[in-house]
């Protein structure tokens, strides 16, 4: 980078922080140069900032700067430290690509159409949503603020995902990300609370976690799955074994309900499909005698609730008050949303619906709810592609684990707004990005092959130079 440009920066920078220690106390003066710095070094090298973001993902506490009252407008938002490190390290990175014109912002993918139809629903709907009095500005302006962060990362890791090393050195911290998370929840087991990720504050959020541990897990299974690496394959085994306690122990009805179809798309895209199948077929009808008892008492309540107000009655069946309300919720929205079909409600114009389908045709309208559908498709379609073309077991193992965690995070969003939770999409963007970029990925040059050549050997002709980068189709 251009000395003019790092002394401007520098002295921006301490302006900046000049301000702030003349009028902000001694914790937001460190949480301000927390994040410059984070800042700088996503500004110096983009790949930094990725590294940062990928543990920050599940690890970074949940400290509430600010938040937007409820009120009869919109829902309430509450501003947290993962947010504002997801903010400056986007703004880093436009920032650095304002600066070094050849880097490119967006790098064109076969989504960015999908991705830029479904953010235009959002906005125009919200911006309707405003005018008409059924969204609170600032509120609403957060949440699709928040949407449109997850498609930074996304961006961020196909412009700067270049090497299969690289690759393998991302996927390895997401990986490792988890393993500390799942840890940590070992801790909350004895307890009898239901496991969260960590700095979740009051409560936690058990469904969020269980669709986090899905997702991840299914990855690396089919990574161990294609994996010609007998070393590596028992290191993901051991990772996935380390999740299972877990993820039981979330008592998340939505991750187990995903759990079924994920595995069953994982089991068809083996060798022997037939076979895994039916053994996978197997263990779930002979679980019950092998699972937790806590995890068999969870799945019962659903029927087995002592009578109160609100229960869903089917035949013979009592569904218990917090299934019955989610089913109430898919009434609410297919007789609300003839009200405004085609752009909604605006994003947070309707009460809270805690399924991601109502909650999307709801606030989005039928004009958001075919972008998503359709941004949903493009991402299985592209998946698809790159599991059947791929080459390397790796990467083959890569879309093959990510295919079956998609099918179960869908499945998950049927109990709740799955797409929506930063926890879930910032990890699930990231790995889009790395299914996207396999095509284009070269190996590593090893270092005889990097040596200068020797003196009087001509240097290498045009059909012998490595060729460049292919676009991402």
């Amino acid at each position: 980078m251009p000395p003019p440009i790092v002394a401007i920066v520098a002295a921006a920078f301490a302006l900046a922080l000049g301000g702030l220690a003349a009028s902000s106390s001694p914790l937001h003066m460190a949480l301000a140069i927390g994040l410059l710095v984070i800042f700088t070094a996503t500004f110096i090298r983009a790949e930094w900032g990725l590294y940062i973001l990928i543990f920050s993902m599940l690890l970074s506490p949940e400290i509430t700067i600010g938040e937007t009252a409820a009120g009869t407008l919109g829902r309430g938002v509450t501003l947290r430290l993962e947010d504002l490190l997801l903010v400056v390290i986007g703004l880093s990175w436009f920032a650095r690509n304002a600066v070094v014109k050849e880097l490119g912002l967006f790098l064109k993918t076969p989504l960015n159409l999908p991705i830029f139809l479904y953010m235009v629903a959002c906005v125009l709907s919200t911006g309707f949503g405003y005018m008409a009095g059924r969204v609170e500005l600032k509120t609403g302006a957060l949440y699709v603020l928040k949407y449109f962060q997850y498609f930074i990362v996304y961006f961020m890791v196909v412009n700067h995902v270049g090497s299969r090393a690289q690759l393998k050195r991302y996927v390895f911290c997401l990986f490792l990300t988890a393993f500390i998370v799942a840890i940590f929840s070992y801790l909350q087991i004895p307890s009898g609370e239901r496991t969260s990720a960590p700095f979740e504050g009051h409560g936690g959020e058990p469904n969020t976690f269980g669709g986090y541990l899905l997702f991840v897990g299914m990855v690396a299974a089919g990574i161990a799955v294609k994996t010609r690496d007998v070393r590596e394959r028992h290191l993901l085994l051991l990772f996935i074994v380390c999740l299972v306690p877990p993820f039981f122990f979330t008592q998340s009805r939505s991750s187990y309900l995903a759990f079924i179809p994920a595995g069953l798309a994982l089991a068809l895209m083996a060798e022997r499909r037939f076979v895994v199948v039916g053994l996978v077929c197997i263990g779930l009808m002979a679980s019950p005698l092998f699972l937790p008892e806590v995890v068999k008492q969870r799945i019962s309540y659903t029927f087995n609730q002592p009578e109160e107000p609100g229960q869903i009655t089917i035949g013979s069946l009592r569904l218990d008050t917090s299934t019955s309300a989610r089913l109430e919720s898919w009434k609410w929205v297919a007789r609300d949303f003839t009200r405004h079909p085609f752009l909604g409600h605006g994003v947070t114009g309707y009460a809270f619906v805690d399924s991601q389908l109502p909650r999307v045709l709801a606030e989005t309208g039928l004009l958001g709810m075919a972008a998503f559908l359709c941004l949903l498709a493009a991402v299985f379609k592209l998946a698809w592609r790159r599991f059947k073309t791929a080459q390397e077991p790796y990467y083959r193992g890569l879309a093959m684990g990510f295919l079956a965690g998609f099918v179960g995070l869908v499945v998950h969003s049927l109990g709740t707004n799955t797409f929506i939770l930063v926890r879930i999409m910032e990890p699930f963007w990231f790995f889009v990005g790395i299914i996207v970029v396999l095509p284009g990925l070269q190996a590593d040059v090893p270092a005889a092959a990097a040596a200068p050549a020797p003196r009087g050997r001509p240097p290498l002709s045009a059909a012998r130079r490595p060729p460049a980068r292919p676009r991402l189709s």
